[in-house]
């Protein structure tokens, strides 16, 4: 017998909890109905706020529905979830989901990691915004003001781009910023001058990286090994006024150190990821010269919405008949 047709047999409803859905993109990005018609459905529009008011907020769901990177699922949260029977997280890969697994919850993920074209975008609009000085342009017009409160900008033609971590988002970005003139270095771990070269770029060291770029753009995979790569002794490498992109993860970044380098105007950054995400109201990042900061919005296109609850959807329903899909597997889906 299946888990559906015990459901009806029961006459029991399932409750799913569709989370993270802070731009209220949800239900328009896909058809509920059928899921409607066999659960119920609530969707949460604010962060759940500290684990005690996950927990309050989530005790009574047997399924839940995540966006990968915003609310935290901790061992010690999932213990205090004993309704829960299947979780959903957005995206191909994802951390901090083996817990589930060993408690018996079965847990599926969803495409939408196959094509990375919206966060090389993402990277290339923060490049642009950081160079021409837009949120500056935008802040003096709107208060009052005009030209006198922004900063020169520099032609990107000619300058030197160095991306570390040349895989897919990187080599969008290699392609995207070639057509702009640039020239594009690279490092990855696995860099040969060969693969480098397919790219468009040119195979260096880290520190040749760090020193000669005008505009160093973060996608590497976060581990423990690339855990705060980029430090004190990165950042003093880089040029005066160079620009540190970041659409990866935040913790690939010493926080500390960039925040000091910011202050000290020595470089500027364009970040997109941050270690605590809704970024607290006092963060320092926040009130910090010489930084653009988008709310995490590299991957979050309409396209990439549609993909992620159509998925999510078909995911529940074949929970519900008891035939899950898309299962997640911490040998291929961990990073």
């Amino acid at each position: 017998m299946t888990l559906h047709s015990l459901d009806r047999q029961n006459h029991a409803r399932m409750r799913v909890a569709v989370l993270d859905d802070w731009q209220h993109i949800a239900e328009t990005s896909a058809d509920w109905s059928a899921l409607n018609d066999r659960a119920d459905v609530e969707f949460f529009h604010q962060p759940l706020g500290p684990a005690d008011d996950v927990v309050e907020a989530l005790e009574d769901f047997d399924i839940l529905l995540a966006m990968r990177e915003r609310t935290a699922f901790s061992p010690e949260i999932i213990a205090r979830l004993p309704r829960l029977k299947f979780f959903n997280m957005t995206g191909r890969r994802a951390r901090g989901l083996d817990a589930m697994v060993r408690r018996g919850i079965t847990v599926s993920i969803t495409g939408g990691g196959e094509d990375v074209k919206d966060t090389a975008e993402h990277a290339l609009a923060l490049m642009l915004s950081a160079v021409r000085r837009i949120p500056e342009g935008d802040a003096s017009i709107k208060g009052g003001s005009f030209l006198e409160n922004v900063q020169p900008s520099f032609r990107m033609a000619g300058r030197t781009l160095g991306i570390l971590g040349l895989g897919l988002i990187g080599g969008h970005v290699a392609n995207y910023c070639r057509a702009i003139g640039m020239n594009v270095t690279a490092w990855s771990r696995s860099i040969t001058p060969e693969k480098a070269a397919a790219a468009g770029a040119e195979a260096v060291s880290v520190d040749e990286l760090f020193s000669r770029s005008d505009i160093i753009s973060v996608h590497l995979v976060l581990s423990p090994e690339t855990t705060k790569f980029i430090g004190e002794s990165e950042l003093s490498r880089m040029r005066p006024g160079a620009i540190l992109v970041n659409t990866s993860r935040a913790p690939l970044i010493d926080e500390p150190s960039l925040i000091e380098a910011l202050h000290s105007r020595r470089i500027q950054a364009a970040i997109d990821v941050f270690n605590e995400e809704p970024l607290p109201v006092d963060h320092p990042l926040r009130s910090a010269p010489n930084v653009v900061l988008t709310p995490h919005v590299g991957y979050g296109t309409r396209e990439m919405y549609q993909i992620f609850y159509r998925n999510s959807i078909e995911n529940i329903l074949a929970f519900l008949d008891g035939t899950p899909i898309r299962q997640y597997s911490p040998d291929r889906h961990s990073m």
